[in-house]
């Protein structure tokens, strides 16, 4: 599901407009993302984070009502979400769901076996422990069907080791700091860090929390911890629709 690729990359969404059945939510999103960058988007319940990181992966149920959303010039609205994915994007969900009967080792060789450069799973359970290992993240669970039995906390942790073994090079994070305690919060920013400055493989991130209209992202404990290249701050208007600005530098998202 991604795809170990040079580095540099672009990810560019342009004029993006996006609704549900009778409701535009999105109104004209601008967003750029290169390799080795952070940017956080912050806002309140409504504003319309989720739906732009559903947007970016194809979740169906959204309406596609205008603009682009391009990953190197290629556009990603004319794929489906497992080409997307292949392409090189993650998301680590707000709320991981739990697969019974299917180990995680299971999943990851299957998604390492789509990807674009065709790689395999022959390194996958080393790689597995070897991110174990750098977050913290106790290695009984490496065995159980995916998510099932575990806390918030622990479904968090778990989509950072599933972004450290695949390797995308743009990971979307919806709150993935929720549920984590303080030395989980660390383990994991510290991840994120390294794979955007690793010379062998620099990862874009676009990070969601959940904040007070108008909160700074550095009110955000975890990027309290991470380095931030921008900050996208949204807020919902009378109409529920997205809009916000960049703090630095001052743009205007929507």
């Amino acid at each position: 599901m991604s795809a170990d690729k040079p580095n540099g990359g672009e990810l560019r969404i342009e004029g993006l407009r996006v609704g549900v059945p009778g409701r535009e939510i999105l109104r004209g999103v601008d967003l750029v993302v290169r390799s080795g960058e952070v940017h956080a988007v912050m806002g309140p319940n409504g504003s319309g984070k989720s739906t732009l990181a559903h947007a970016i992966m194809g979740r169906p149920g959204y309406e596609m009502l205008g603009g682009s959303i391009t990953l190197d010039g290629v556009d990603l609205l004319a794929l489906p979400t497992w080409e997307r994915a292949r392409a090189g994007l993650f998301i680590g969900m707000q709320q991981p769901i739990a697969v019974p009967g299917v180990s995680l080792a299971t999943s990851l060789v299957a998604a390492r076996a789509t990807a674009a450069n065709g790689s395999g799973g022959d390194d996958i359970d080393q790689r597995l422990r070897d991110e174990a290992v750098r977050i913290g993240f106790d290695e009984r669970f490496l065995d159980r069907p995916l998510n099932v039995d575990l806390s918030g906390g622990e479904r968090k942790r778990n989509e950072t080791l599933q972004m450290g073994v695949l390797r995308p090079r743009f990971a979307i994070l919806d709150e993935i700091d929720s549920g984590l305690d303080v030395d989980a919060l660390t383990a994991v920013a510290r991840r994120v860090e390294e794979a955007t400055q690793a010379s062998e493989h620099k990862c874009g991130f676009g990070g969601r929390h959940q904040t007070r209209s108008g909160a700074h992202a550095r009110d955000s404990p975890l990027l309290e911890r991470t380095r931030c290249d921008r900050d996208v701050i949204v807020v919902a208007t009378q109409n529920s629709n997205i809009a916000g600005r960049h703090r630095s530098p001052a743009t205007r998202l929507g």
